[in-house]
């Protein structure tokens, strides 16, 4: 199961994340998914208790959101959703796409306490996660 790599690659980010705003303990952290990213989210959530023991995020919410798959167009132009099997344009129905996104699994936000007692949320992390492999 290679979710279990992902997820402490994941505990890296959030603990230097957490680390650099003074964090005491990390409540929820935020992952946006892609279904081509090769992660599958109930595996992911099944390794983040194995993973998060013993850490700053330890008991903490894991929130995953699905990504959709976007396409860019090379004949029309438009970028569209496309199914993970279909990989065409939305507009036209040209197979000649690119894929924009639905391939990546990213870190969006914490929300996290702090020695202070205030609760803070640091948005817009959007880091790329990647294991060792």
């Amino acid at each position: 199961m290679h979710e279990l790599s992902v997820c402490q690659a994941l505990m890296d980010q959030v603990e230097s994340i957490a680390h650099e705003h003074r964090a005491r303990q990390v409540m929820e952290i935020f992952v946006e998914i892609g279904p081509l990213s090769g992660v599958e989210p109930q595996l992911l959530e099944q390794a983040f208790d194995i993973a998060s023991a013993g850490s700053i995020a330890a008991g903490a919410k894991l929130v995953i959101r699905s990504m959709p798959v976007r396409v860019s167009c090379r004949q029309c132009g438009a970028i569209t959703n496309a199914l993970p099997s279909r990989l065409v344009c939305g507009v036209c129905g040209d197979w000649q796409t690119q894929l924009v996104s639905g391939d990546e699994m990213l870190l969006a936000s914490l929300e996290f306490t702090r020695d202070d007692d205030q609760q803070a949320h640091s948005r817009g992390v959007q880091q790329g996660i990647e294991a060792n492999r």
